[in-house]
Formats: C-alpha cells, sequence, structure tokens
C-alpha cells in the first residue's frame, strides 16, 4: 500500500462531520479491542490497510525498518486468528484492557481521508499484574460510501524501545 502523505495546510475542525466520524471510529476501536471482539475490530479496517507499531518513533519508512508490528490485511487475520485461536500463549492468557483515547488533533486530509492523532492510556492485566502503556496513535481514515474505514494505524510506544510485553492483545 502506498503510503502518500496527507495535506497539512489547512487543518480540519473537530467539529467537522467527517473529524467527529473518525473520532468516534476510534472510540468503537478501543471498545472493540477491551472488549476482544476481533472479528468486529476487522471490520473496521479498510482493504489493504496497515497496522504498524514501529520500535523507532520517528520512524516513516515502515516496510525498511524493523517493526513491533507491521501488519496488513491477511497478517492483521492471523493475528487475530492466533488471539481467538486458543492455541497460542497470547490467547491462553488473554490480558484484560481498558484503554482511554483523547487529545484528538486532526493533522492531515484529502478529499476521501483524514487523518487523526491522539494519545492512548492502556491499563492491562494478565498473570496477576497490572501494566500501563502509553502511545501516540495516527489513524488515517477512509471515507466511501460504506462509511468511515481505518486505512493505517500507526501506534507509537513511548517506550518502543525498551522490552514491551504486549503479547495477548491488540494496541
Amino acid at each position: 500500500m502506498a503510503t502518500e502523505a496527507l495535506s497539512t495546510a489547512v487543518e480540519l475542525p473537530l467539529d467537522d462531520p467527517r473529524a467527529l466520524a473518525a473520532v468516534s471510529l476510534i472510540w468503537r476501536e478501543a471498545h472493540l479491542l477491551d472488549a476482544r471482539r476481533y472479528e468486529e475490530w476487522d471490520g473496521l479496517w479498510a482493504e489493504g490497510g496497515e497496522y504498524v507499531v514501529p520500535i523507532d518513533r520517528e520512524a516513516t519508512d515502515f516496510a525498511s525498518r524493523l517493526n513491533l508490528v507491521y501488519d496488513d490485511d491477511r497478517m492483521r487475520r492471523m493475528r487475530i486468528e492466533r488471539l481467538t485461536g486458543g492455541f497460542s500463549i497470547s490467547a491462553a492468557s488473554a490480558a484484560r484492557t481498558v484503554r482511554s483515547v483523547s487529545r484528538f488533533v486532526v493533522t492531515g486530509r484529502e478529499e476521501d481521508a483524514i487523518e487523526v492523532c491522539s494519545a492512548q492510556i492502556l491499563v492491562g492485566y494478565k498473570r496477576e499484574e497490572t501494566f500501563v502503556l502509553a502511545a501516540d496513535v495516527t489513524h488515517r481514515v477512509v471515507f466511501s460510501a460504506d462509511g468511515p474505514r481505518i486505512s493505517r494505524k500507526i501506534v507509537r510506544l513511548v517506550n518502543s524501545e525498551e522490552s514491551v510485553t504486549a503479547s495477548g492483545f491488540l494496541l
């Protein structure tokens, strides 16, 4: 999938209907992930969507860099199968999560897409331990007759260069 840049010349205010639809989609995504409704989550994605968790927070060329996650449609669905199939260690003791997504800023726009940056705080509980992960998240949301869909999600963990225990759930 091409990684074309979005125009940042004119920012879209958050009260714009497309911005509101994108923020609603992002909140819905957080709800589905916390509820472990991964097949429904997959339905939020546009065909060819990319889900990326880079190690280098400054990276922009994900294909040529090492990433914690770099999923296309096929890999994202394989990840869902591992989480729901019951045959992997991540599925056997899946973490319970509660995430909060806030600080929404529209950072780019095209005729059929907008880019929204936000902050995510995820609190998880797994194997009698509670942990917190924080990230800057960028969603590219495309609009079509089917409604808004995620075409790219980049999760830049604040501690991405350290040891990250993020198995058993999606970010």
